[in-house]
This record gives C-alpha cells, structure tokens and sequence, in this order.
C-alpha cells in the first residue's frame, strides 16, 4: 500500500514498508536521533523483525529510503492496531516512533510518513488513530490533521 501523497509521478519521495535490509541503511541510527536506542545485533534485528511480521497489517513499520543518495533510510515511522470490544469491536491505531533525519527536514517527509500511516488505518477499518507527542511537535500534527484531546499520562518500568 503506497501513501496517495507519495504517489505523484514528479515525486521521487517514495513510502514503503520496512524491510530487513534497511538496519544495513541506518534505520536504527535514524531511530537514534529519536530517544534511546542501543545499536542493535544483526541477529536481534531479524528476530525482531520477523516476530513484527507476524502481524502483518496489524503493526507496520514504514520508511523513506534518500531519493539521491541511495540506501540510507531518512524518514520513518509506524502504526500498531489494537482490536477493541468497544464501539462494535472497533479498532484503533497508534502511531509512534515518528522521525525525521535532522539532514532531510523541512522537506514534508514527516507529513507523507504519517499521512502513509493514517491512511493505513483508516483502509484497516479504524474508528480513529492516536498519537502522543510533545508540546514542540504540536502543530506539525496539527498540520497533518490531528488535534489535541485530553491529556497524555505515563509511568515507565526502567
């Protein structure tokens, strides 16, 4: 499934699905510029990768590979859907991990990933997709549709 934004003949901006070759493109560094995340094992990577298969539309993974400079994954982000019993077992979807290579922003990479995402859900059958994110980022999202509701809580384990 491509993103219809991505799609346009002059654009050489292409969103696809992760694939296991992409860790060999910098995809774990890109996620570095993120949060934390160590470097991750050849081994590791696979295992992960494989296991995240397994739920094949239900948690997808999606990149931008460098039109110029070919592989190096530049832009990435992913969609999980979890399966309600609420609202006649609906379903919602997630969005997370959004990240753009500090070299390739302001170039509306972000806007085609999340766009590729939501779309995504909505062709899965979601009611609605929801995001965290901090204050700084509040009006990209806003910018790709998303509006501020409620408040975020959390509590970590580590």
């Amino acid at each position: 499934m491509e993103n219809k934004t991505s799609c346009q003949e002059d654009d050489p901006v292409r969103v696809r699905k992760l694939e296991i070759t992409d860790k060999d493109k910098g995809f774990v560094e890109l996620l570095q510029q993120l949060t934390e995340c160590n470097s991750i094992s050849d081994h590791n990577f696979e295992e992960r990768f494989r296991e995240l298969s397994l739920y094949g539309d239900d948690h997808v993974i999606c990149v931008i590979e460098d039109p110029i400079k070919k592989n190096k994954i530049i832009a990435t982000g992913s969609v999980f859907i979890e399966r309600k019993f609420i609202r006649n077992c609906g379903k919602v979807a997630h969005i997370e991990d959004i990240v753009v290579d500090s070299a390739a922003r302001g170039m509306n990479l972000g806007k085609k990933i999340v766009g590729f995402l939501t779309d995504h859900a909505q062709s899965t059958g979601c009611y609605k997709v929801i995001l965290d994110c901090s204050l700084e980022n509040k009006t990209f999202y806003e910018k790709c549709g998303f509006k501020q509701k409620e408040i975020q809580m959390v509590r970590y384990f580590i």
